[in-house]
């Protein structure tokens, strides 16, 4: 799978994704990473990228037939055999969630637009597939959120987990409901005497899965009622 990330700041991207089972992905032809200077395309002596909002406003709107042309050259050659999409990371997007990142784990590309400044000139979007935003909060550009949605994608894609690895996890649907996942514990046995609970010490695995099941009800329901 491909990710290419439109960005003013392709500089922010250097190390987050040289390490760990990303850099795995990415060394074992898994992943690709690529990311397109927004700048390259602005307009005259300066590269302009942005201008001054109609209506008044405090702040700077990056203008649409700058991105428009960036998201062009981002695309497939051969849109045939590449499943795509386009997304715009913004405030006022969709809640990114774990259902989402699966979606998008599927495609063959992934193009990302960072947003910047007081935002983006509102027809662009009729240029993108997705408006997503990572959480109810805002930022100063749509770097971080792009770190972290590929950081999300890229686990999901196959084989860059281990079979099963990623069933379990918060998030994942168990028996038709979303839930968190349950506790981990691993040696000392006992810790200041707190002790590894006896039910996954005794081997049972079919009980030991209902436990998980339990343990997983619980905690969603005291700390994310609303998944439930």
């Amino acid at each position: 799978m491909k990710f290419t990330v439109l960005t003013l700041f392709p500089e922010m991207f250097v190390g987050p994704f040289d390490y760990s089972i990303i850099n795995n992905a990415k060394r074992n032809g898994l992943i690709e990473i690529d990311f397109i200077d927004i700048r390259d395309f602005g307009e005259g002596k300066h590269k302009m990228v942005d201008d001054t909002e109609y209506g008044g406003g405090v702040g700077m709107v990056m203008k649409v037939d700058v991105l428009h042309k960036a998201i062009e050259s981002a695309k497939c050659k051969n849109k045939l055999n590449c499943r795509e999409n386009t997304i715009l990371l913004s405030a006022t997007g969709k809640t990114f969630v774990q259902k989402i990142a699966k979606k998008y784990s599927t495609l063959d590309h992934l193009i990302i637009i960072c947003g910047h400044y007081e935002g983006v000139d509102e027809r662009i979007k009729k240029y993108i597939d997705d408006e997503i935003s990572i959480g109810d909060f805002v930022l100063t550009g749509g770097e971080i959120p792009a770190m972290l949605l590929i950081d999300s994608v890229s686990r999901l894609v196959n084989d860059v987990l281990p079979e099963g690895a990623a069933e379990d996890e918060s998030f994942s649907e168990i028996e038709g409901k979303t839930l968190l996942e349950y506790p981990h514990y691993t040696k000392p046995q006992n810790y200041r005497s707190d002790q590894v609970p006896d039910i996954l010490l005794s081997g049972n695995h079919p009980k030991i899965k209902e436990w998980r099941k339990q343990k997983a009800l619980i905690i969603t329901k005291k700390l994310r009622p609303d998944l439930m």
